[in-house]
């Protein structure tokens, strides 16, 4: 009888164990959200990339003077209150008091100034700095706690700017003692805790955050090309969040009783970047040839499921600007034959099209329907680290390599038509200091993106954008693909996740259940 009663004590006292353990192990799983994205961060430093998904990433640990709000307004951050001057070139801000960087450097007048000088300086080549080169001329200390922005012209979209990666900030100190590029430092309501290349970044909250910090205790980001893996992650309940959900599981989700699917109007806009500096894409009536080659319905029914649409304009229709009437090149095969025959290039041609793994379908797409015009294209499918290296390479490298074409997307989210336009379009905007990734140059865009940034009236800005939209598809240094729609997905446990338009998602106030 003492045997088994000593037998029965420990088991009790194992079954005891488990269940303390359980206690303790639940909570802490419950406590971290997992987001998966199709493609890795390429950067750390909010400064140096440009990247939709990896400024999701970013989001939790850094701030800005402002930011959107989930209404896409501008409101406070680490500015209390702003006012320009009656010219429209002086902004004044007032910063937020005890406010300390991850590493615990203070964030002060001279924090923003270092922050805004770093991409003044051309010789740094931080990948976002042509946005805020194109504009600002100098910021100036007050006090201690008010900077001064001198601005080169009036630039109406200004506190927009002042919302995007370029504007985050940085500590001073972490930037000029390393790179940023894997190690992140900012004020945000979360700090790197590790950062696991090719594997996961794993983001813990900030003791010292001097709002409120509402979110989940950690934050992992996973990511995966595969769009079977996305989806069968979010289905297993291995990640709570996958931003964005491949078009083609978006039904069979949106039927998941553990699912909730989201679907808003997107801002990104996919097209086909050619480099107009290398033969025969040089020339602008082989340009509009595989504009006109390219059937934009098909491929929204084929790539993304009916979950886009067909792209018109540079501009995507949720901003400000987009001109709707536009339709200048219909799927037309004669019209493409025709102005191949009078280029001299008749029997077609050949050109190396750049592409990430995710969009590889997109590619043989366009492979199959520029064929019937006699242009072959060799796919150089790529990881998306090798890719923008290569996308966002100069006129002698693309030329080194005969890349003549880049497979892309950008969006300006609801930052406005001048940093859709500007980045990719204007002459000043070369990659790989901009995203002009086709080196096209066109005196008359360049004025008519120039004008519209400084006029204040709407209308007449908004009158200023449409013509910029004409000129561009006259001139074709691109092949325009679609507007996709901004899909993502949750468990039915999670709550409080936002996507701003063109995919960035907000997950700094998830409610994991």
């Amino acid at each position: 009888m003492k045997v088994i009663s000593s037998a029965f004590s420990r088991y009790r006292l194992a079954l005891l164990s488990c269940l303390t353990l359980t206690a303790f192990v639940a909570p802490l799983q419950a406590a971290t959200l997992t987001v998966m994205q199709s493609e890795a961060p390429r950067s750390m430093d909010p400064g140096d990339q440009t990247a939709t998904y990896t400024m999701s990433v970013l989001d939790p640990m850094y701030e800005g003077l402002v930011r959107l709000s989930p209404e896409l307004k501008i409101e406070p951050a680490l500015a209390t209150s702003w006012s320009g001057d009656a010219t429209g070139k002086i902004w004044t801000f007032k910063l937020r008091q005890g406010v300390k960087f991850h590493d615990g450097t203070p964030f002060n007048a001279d924090a923003v100034i270092a922050n805004f000088n770093r991409h003044l300086d051309t010789k740094r080549g931080l990948a976002a700095s042509g946005r805020i080169r194109a504009f600002l001329d100098s910021v100036q200390k007050v006090d201690d706690y008010t900077v001064e922005f001198h601005l080169r012209k009036v630039y109406p979209a200004f506190l927009n700017l002042m919302t995007g990666g370029a504007a985050m900030m940085v500590s001073p100190a972490a930037d000029g003692a390393r790179s940023l590029s894997n190690k992140a430092d900012g004020t945000g309501p979360y700090k790197l805790q590790q950062y696991k290349n090719s594997e996961f970044v794993l983001e813990t909250k900030n003791p010292d955050y001097w709002g409120k910090a509402d979110g989940p205790d950690q934050i992992k980001w996973t990511w995966s090309s595969e769009t079977s893996v996305m989806n069968m992650t979010l289905q297993a309940g291995e990640a709570d969040v996958i931003n964005p959900v491949p078009p083609q599981f978006a039904t069979m989700l949106k039927n998941n009783p553990q699912v909730t699917l989201h679907r808003g109007d997107g801002a990104a806009v996919f097209w086909v970047a050619l480099n107009t500096t290398l033969k025969p894409l040089d020339d602008v009536r082989v340009r509009q040839a595989l504009n006109f080659a390219t059937d934009k319905p098909a491929m929204v029914r084929a790539i993304m499921y009916g979950y886009a649409t067909p792209a018109n304009s540079p501009l995507a229709p949720v901003t400000a600007g987009y001109d709707k009437s536009l339709n200048d090149y219909p799927l037309n095969i004669e019209k493409a034959k025709s102005l191949l025959k009078e280029a001299g290039y008749a029997q077609g041609f050949t050109v190396n099209l750049a592409v990430q793994g995710p969009e590889a379908r997109i590619a043989q797409v366009l492979q199959g329907m520029w064929a019937k015009v006699g242009v072959k294209v060799n796919v150089r499918q790529m990881e998306s680290g090798v890719w923008s290296k290569a996308a966002f390479a100069d006129v002698a490298a693309k030329k080194a390599e005969n890349t003549g074409a880049v497979l892309a997307s950008w969006s300006s989210g609801a930052n406005g038509a001048d940093l859709q336009l500007r980045p990719l379009y204007h002459s000043q905007s070369f990659a790989p200091g901009g995203a002009n990734l086709g080196f096209f140059s066109d005196k008359k865009v360049d004025e008519l993106i120039d004008t519209a940034a400084s006029t204040q009236d709407d209308a007449a800005r908004n009158a200023l954008y449409v013509e910029a939209q004409k000129a561009i598809n006259q001139t074709a240094p691109q092949v325009l693909l679609y507007f996709q729609d901004d899909l993502y997905a949750t468990r039915k446990a999670v709550s409080g996740v936002s996507v701003q338009p063109g995919g960035n998602v907000i997950v700094r106030h998830a409610v994991k259940n």
